[in-house]
């Protein structure tokens, strides 16, 4: 298991290199993906297309989930050679922005931690090799194709159409612990926060409202134990709820920006501008935000961010490996205008 580690760092340092060396990076994230899924597929053996390649309109495309599972559709990294795994993290990076793929990269790092703080009793495996790379498709110019990188609190979603990058959702990060709160071994030491502006910026926001404002934004006493949608093709969403940005003030409208920034900068910059746009297309003014829960950490926690065309929802209520309260985050963006690039029925 060190070893693998040890391989896997080595092989995310080695992307993080290329990355900056500025690699394709005049290309569009579409254009990017398709170069690197060709190289990746031109690596593997045939034992390794068949688990690695599926078709375009197989169900396993919208069978997505979070939750540790001893199988998962796709090619195991830690079933791919050093060079492979560079290949497949080189295509995981191009969909992502820096900050999407240090989150990713964290998150797989972070089963180690887990598996040190469950030790030997543990339920899970907790390996950070068992996060899978799944095409759908041809990667190609023309037509349509699709990625899948997924293991346990990660599930990264993307859909090109004719050279260009068309979805990017669902798009789930979770960590346990949200905190590490003990002394641990590896390259994630005491204090890391893997998704620590989703976190604070949402508590600086809702701590900054008082009175009706306040009361507006707060549904709920207790939150929820689990996002909503979890594992669903789409969320069926019902009216927006909680207090509109069009009713902050100036420092929450901006909180509530940056927050919202968090997750459209998670995948890479054209991609992310374009999500951007789409929300000032609809107008910030109609993006609602809504809590459930505690006010400070160590309780349980939740919200949720609604715009015409996305939805985030962020839950923070069960306790970490090492018993700690409220110490397990999990995070996702919707596209509702149709996640996996489907139509909404």
């Amino acid at each position: 298991m060190r070893l693998f580690v040890r391989s896997f760092i080595a092989a995310s340092l080695c992307l993080t290199a290329l990355a900056v060396g500025g690699l394709k990076v005049g290309d569009p994230p579409g254009q990017q993906m398709q170069t690197f899924a060709e190289s990746f597929v031109s690596s593997l053996d045939a034992d390794q297309k068949a688990k690695a390649i599926m078709p375009y309109d197989s169900p396993a495309r919208i069978d997505w989930h979070f939750i540790p599972k001893k199988s998962r559709k796709g090619l195991m990294i830690k079933e791919m050679n050093t060079a492979q795994q560079t290949a497949a993290l080189r295509l995981v990076r191009a969909a992502l922005s820096e900050m999407g793929y240090d989150k990713a990269n964290k998150i797989m790092m972070n089963e180690s931690v887990l598996r040190e703080l469950e030790g030997d009793n543990r339920t899970w495996d907790r390996d950070s090799g068992m996060y899978y790379v799944t095409l759908f498709g041809e990667p190609k110019n023309e037509g349509v194709w699709g990625m899948s990188f997924e293991g346990h609190h990660l599930s990264l979603n993307f859909v090109c159409r004719d050279g260009k990058m068309v979805d990017s959702t669902p798009q789930f990060f979770a960590t346990n612990p949200a905190t590490i709160m003990d002394e641990v071994s590896g390259p994630l030491g005491k204090g890391t926060r893997i998704l620590k502006q989703e976190e604070d910026l949402a508590f600086a926001l809702i701590n900054s409202l008082s009175g009706d404002t306040l009361g507006t934004a707060m549904i709920a006493d207790e939150a929820p134990k689990e996002i909503r949608f979890a594992g669903e093709g789409q969320p069926k969403v019902g009216k927006p709820e909680g207090i509109p940005m069009s009713d902050l003030d100036a420092s929450g409208k901006k909180l509530l920006q940056d927050l919202v920034s968090v997750y459209i900068d998670a995948v890479a910059d054209d991609i992310a501008k374009q999500r951007r746009e789409l929300i000032e297309q609809a107008g910030w003014d109609n993006v609602y935000f809504a809590w459930a829960g505690a006010t400070k950490p160590g309780i349980g926690h939740y919200y949720r961010v609604r715009g015409n065309n996305f939805l985030i929802e962020f839950v923070n209520t069960q306790p970490d490996a090492s018993g700690n309260p409220a110490n397990h985050i999990h995070a996702v963006w919707r596209d509702l205008t149709g996640d996996f690039d489907l139509p909404i029925e």
